[in-house]
């Protein structure tokens, strides 16, 4: 956990400032997408764009649903580790549910970190959690992403250095030297763990490292995450061409880095620009979109509905709690 040593007060015209600067920088991103969007999509007719989705098996696609699930069903690792780290307790159905509505909908709205973490705040404080705690999650999640990020970025520049060091125009040499440094990150990291104990101050900030076992399952579950983000485009890419597994890898983590470099909403024209630039034989217009209707949109749909249908079931709670504290009332003032 990160906490800054002393705390800074802005004044209401920095934050105003800082609030324009946002909302011009969430502009900007969406007039990228929009660019984006437009220069892949105009390449299609309708019906060529019909046809390459149709073209897809069903059986590729429920396998991709598959993967796609299992990556929501690792996700909700994280926020188990989370709490657990904080040394709390909730029953998993629980943490499942605040996980896949607050990842599903902050995937497709932008920033996922802010959004998500307004889903889980909304959720983990009617069961006991409090603030605080749940900024610790929030940032324990992001840490192991960017340790799972970091590994298997590690292991596909190490394993397909070629691929790597043609995007990157470096040659494979040093994309393998980038790997081995990029999968030292999460060992040393796990080293920190095991070997502090309190707290690891790095100028301003202080951080409370989690206990080496954890440590350990973050940099687990983190990368097996993304396998399966990987194995889910795989499995789109893979019926347009005969796309080696860790080709797809280091397409989407060419993908995922720039969508969280550039906060686009939902990465739209990002991921798709940056997959067509990575595997241009194999990415076809039928594979983009099956992959983001796949991993984004029907997660965002179930995850809307499990919203709704949670705020009903939560309200009539609330009110029926309500109505039973008043009749307490009531019986003790006779």
């Amino acid at each position: 956990m990160i906490e800054p040593w002393g705390s800074h007060f802005g004044n209401g015209q920095s934050m105003n400032l800082k609030r324009i600067i946002w909302n011009g920088f969430l502009v900007a991103a969406l007039c990228v997408a929009g660019l984006l969007l437009y220069r892949i999509f105009r390449q299609y007719s309708l019906e060529q764009i019909v046809q390459s989705v149709r073209s897809i098996p069903f059986a590729a696609f429920c396998t991709a649903l598959l993967f796609a699930a299992a990556s929501y069903l690792c996700l909700s690792c994280f926020d188990l580790l989370a709490i657990r780290s904080l040394g709390k307790s909730l029953p998993y159905r629980k943490i499942l549910l605040a996980s896949f509505i607050s990842l599903s909908l902050g995937h497709n709205i932008g920033f996922a970190g802010l959004s998500s973490g307004a889903f889980r705040y909304r959720y983990y404080s009617r069961w006991g959690l409090t603030i605080e705690d749940v900024a610790k999650i929030i940032l324990f999640c992001g840490v192991t992403v960017g340790l799972g990020l970091t590994t298997l970025a590690g292991l596909a520049l190490v394993v397909n250095p070629d691929d790597a060091a043609r995007l990157l125009r470096i040659d494979p040499a040093g994309t393998r030297l980038f790997g081995l440094l990029a999968l030292a990150v999460p060992g040393v990291y796990a080293v920190l763990a095991f070997f502090i104990r309190g707290r690891l101050r790095l100028w301003r900030w202080s951080f409370q490292l989690p206990r080496f076992p954890i440590a350990v399952a973050q940099v687990g579950v983190g990368t097996i995450n993304f396998v399966l983000v990987s194995a889910c485009l795989h499995q789109m890419l893979s019926v347009f061409g005969d796309v080696a597994f860790f080709r797809s890898v280091t397409a989407y983590v060419l993908a995922n880095s720039a969508i969280l470099a550039t906060h686009v909403p939902g990465g739209l024209g990002v991921l798709e620009a940056t997959v067509s630039y990575a595997v241009p034989q194999e990415a076809s217009i039928g594979a983009l979109i099956a992959f983001r209707c796949t991993y984004f949109f029907l997660p965002l749909a179930l995850g809307a509905a499990l919203f709704i249908v949670s705020e009903v079931i939560f309200r009539r709670q609330s009110r029926g709690a309500d109505e039973e504290a008043e009749e307490r009332a009531e019986a003790q003032s006779v």
